[in-house]
C-alpha cells in the first residue's frame, strides 16, 4: 500500500520542493515503493484522471468511506478498474477493503462512461479521453506547449538513423502545437539546433532502446545553445573545457558536436573535452552520463575539481581554446520538463483530506541540514550545503533577493573571468537558466569591462559569428528588467553598459512563449587580438603586502569539496 501513499506524497509536494517531476520520484528519501512503480501509477492514472473522477462521484464512494481521499481514491480505483493485478496491496489491507467494498458499482459505473462514449473497447475508451483532455486545455494550453525534447547522440548513431528506427512512426509536423493536435506519434525537426526533436509532452523513452544505448538523450532546447554557440558547425581542433557541467548534459553536446563534425568518420575528434565539477557526489553522475553516451574517449572527466582552483598554465590545459561556463544560478527560469501531473479529482463528499507527516529530524542534526539534505540535487558530502558553488544544481527554491543574486553575479563574473585569463583559449560561453538582468546582461557588461578582457582582447561574439542556426534566433539580450523579473527592484540594478549590438549578441528564452522553453541566457565571447584595450590604472601607491590581495581573498573563500 506504500505505492499509494508514496505517489501521493510526490504529487502533494510543495512547488519549494524543486527538481523535474522524475527527479522528485527517483531522489526521494522517504518513499518505499520503487521509482519506476511510483512513476509508472502516476502516469498511467494522469491519463484517465478526468474518467475517474467521472466514476468515483457518480458511484460516491468518497461519502461513504472516510479513510478515502480524492487524490489517494483517483489512484487505488484506476488499478482497481484497470491494472492487470489490481490493487497493489493485501487483500485483507482496510485501504483497498475501502475500495473492494463498492466494486459492483464502481464496475457499472465504469462501464456506462465507455458507453455514453460509444467505446467498444479500452484501447477505444483510452483515446477517447485523451482527446476530450486535449479539448480542455484549449487552443492557448498547444501554444505555450512545453514538448519533450530528445536531441541525437552523434557519437553513437546520427539523425537519419533515428528517423529510421526510434521515429519510424511518427509524422512530421512544422509546429509545436501540431505535436498534440492528433492521435498518431508526431515528431518536430529543431530549426536552431542541428539533430534536435520535439515530441508531445509525456511520451516516454525509458524502454527505448535508443535512449538505453545512450543513442538519445532527452535535453530542453535552451540547454543546448551553449555547445552549439561555442562549437557551431565547425570542425573543432583545439581543446575545451566545461568548467560546472555536472549532470552532463552540457559535455556530452560538446561531444557529439565534436563526433558529427569530424573528417574522419572512423577515428575520434581530434579535440578533448575536459569536463569538471567541484561535487564529488555530482563527479560521479556526470561520469555515468558521459560513458553511456559513448564519450569516455573524448572526455575526461576531473572529479570533485573547483573551476576556480584551475591553474591555467597547467600543462593540460595548454591547448584548451574553448571554454563553456554554465555555473551556479537562481534558476528563476526553469519549468519542469516533467512537470507533475494536475488531476481532476473528484468532489470530496465527506471524504477526508490526508493530514501532512511530521518529519522525524534524526538525532544530532540541526534544521539547516534538514532543509539540505530534502533538495532533492544537494550534494551531502558537501560540509557547508548552503554556500555557493560553480556547480550547483539550478533548482529555483524560496524567494530570490537582489542580495542573493548579487551575490551570485559576483560569483558567475569571477568564473567567466578566469576563463578569459586560459592562455590558448579563443572562445568561451556563458551561460544561465535565469530571467534576471542581473545574472545575465549585466554579468556581460561587467566581463566585458574587465581588466581580463581588456588586456586580451575579448569582446562578444556578434549575431553575424555566431552558428547558423543560432544567427535565426529572435529573442535577443534586454537593457531593462523584464516583467517576469519582476522579483529583482529595477533600481537596483546596475546600468547595462552594452551597445545595441553587443545586446543583440546575447540570446534569451522566456517561459510561456510559444518556443516551448523556460527562461535561458546564454552569451559568447572571442578573443581579438584587435580589441585590446588600454587597462585604467589609479595613483594610488600599492599598498604593503604579503603579495596576496585582501580585498579577493575577503570576496572569494573557495569551494567546500
Amino acid at each position: 500500500m506504500s505505492l499509494y501513499f508514496d505517489a501521493v506524497s510526490i504529487l502533494t509536494a510543495p512547488a519549494s520542493t524543486g527538481g523535474s517531476f522524475k527527479s522528485r520520484i527517483y531522489n526521494s528519501r522517504t518513499s518505499k515503493a520503487t521509482p519506476a512503480q511510483i512513476y509508472a501509477l502516476i502516469i498511467e492514472a494522469s491519463k484517465w484522471d478526468i474518467l475517474l473522477k467521472e466514476v468515483i462521484e457518480k458511484a460516491g464512494i468518497l461519502k461513504l468511506e472516510p479513510k478515502l481521499y480524492p487524490l489517494l481514491a483517483v489512484l487505488l480505483v484506476h488499478d482497481h478498474l484497470l491494472s492487470k493485478n489490481g490493487i497493489a496491496a493485501p487483500t485483507n489491507h482496510p485501504i483497498r477493503q475501502a475500495v473492494e467494498r463498492h466494486k459492483t458499482r464502481l464496475r457499472g459505473e465504469f462501464i456506462k462512461a465507455r458507453v455514453r462514449r460509444g467505446c467498444a473497447t479500452i484501447e477505444d475508451l483510452k483515446a477517447a479521453v485523451l482527446k476530450e483532455k486535449k479539448a480542455q486545455l484549449g487552443p492557448q494550453a498547444a501554444e505555450s506547449i512545453y514538448p519533450r525534447w530528445v536531441r541525437i547522440n552523434n557519437v553513437r548513431t546520427t539523425l537519419a538513423a533515428q528517423m529510421k528506427t526510434t521515429f519510424a512512426g511518427y509524422k512530421q509536423v512544422e509546429s509545436l502545437p501540431e505535436l498534440v493536435a492528433g492521435d498518431e506519434p508526431r515528431l518536430f525537426v529543431d530549426p536552431n539546433i542541428p539533430d534536435l526533436v520535439a515530441v508531445a509532452p509525456g511520451v516516454e523513452f525509458s524502454s527505448s532502446p535508443a535512449y538505453r544505448y545512450g543513442e538519445i538523450i532527452l535535453q530542453d532546447k535552451a540547454s543546448c545553445f551553449p555547445a552549439y554557440l561555442l562549437v557551431g558547425d565547425e570542425d573543432w581542433e583545439g581543446g575545451l573545457l566545461d568548467g560546472c557541467a555536472a549532470p552532463g548534459n552540457k559535455t556530452t553536446h560538446l561531444a557529439s558536436l565534436l563526433s558529427k563534425h569530424r573528417k574522419d568518420k572512423k577515428s575520434s575528434p581530434k579535440a578533448s573535452i575536459y569536463s569538471l565539477d567541484a561535487s564529488k557526489t555530482r563527479s560521479k553522475t556526470l561520469q555515468k552520463m558521459v560513458s553511456s553516451a559513448g564519450a569516455d574517449n573524448i572526455v575526461t572527466v576531473l572529479a570533485g575539481q573547483d573551476f576556480l582552483a584551475l591553474d591555467p598554465t597547467d600543462p593540460r590545459f595548454e591547448s584548451v581554446s574553448g571554454l563553456l561556463l554554465d555555473p551556479s544560478c537562481s534558476g528563476s527560469g526553469i519549468v519542469g520538463r516533467d512537470d507533475v501531473p494536475k488531476f481532476a479529482l473528484p468532489d470530496a463528499g465527506t471524504g477526508k483530506q490526508p493530514r501532512p507527516q511530521a518529519k522525524k529530524r534524526k538525532r544530532g542534526t540541526t534544521k539547516d541540514e534538514e532543509e539540505a539534505t530534502a533538495t532533492p540535487n544537494n550534494d551531502t558530502t558537501n560540509p557547508t550545503p548552503n554556500a555557493a558553488s560553480a556547480t550547483d544544481e539550478n533548482e529555483f527554491s524560496g524567494t530570490i533577493t537582489h542580495e542573493r543574486l548579487t551575490k551570485l553575479s559576483n560569483l558567475q563574473a569571477r568564473i567567466v573571468e578566469h576563463a578569459l585569463s586560459f592562455p590558448a583559449a579563443s572562445r568561451v560561453t556563458y551561460s544561465t537558466c535565469s530571467i534576471h538582468l542581473l545574472e545575465n546582461e549585466a554579468v556581460v557588461s561587467r566581463i566585458l569591462a574587465s581588466d581580463v578582457a581588456k588586456q586580451r582582447g575579448w569582446r562578444i561574439m556578434r549575431r553575424d559569428e555566431q552558428p547558423v542556426g543560432l544567427r535565426k534566433w529572435k529573442h535577443r539580450g534586454v537593457r531593462t528588467e523584464a516583467a517576469d523579473g519582476k522579483d529583482t527592484p529595477v533600481s537596483d540594478v546596475p546600468p547595462v553598459d552594452l551597445s545595441d549590438e553587443e545586446l543583440d549578441a546575447c540570446l534569451r528564452c522566456w517561459a510561456g512563449d510559444a518556443e516551448g522553453l523556460g527562461g535561458f541566457f546564454v552569451a559568447g565571447f572571442v578573443r581579438d587580438e584587435s580589441a585590446v584595450r588600454p587597462v585604467e590604472t589609479t595613483a594610488e601607491p600599492a599598498a604593503e603586502s604579503s603579495g596576496s590581495d585582501a580585498s579577493d581573498d575577503d570576496e572569494w573563500g573557495g569551494f567546500s569539496d
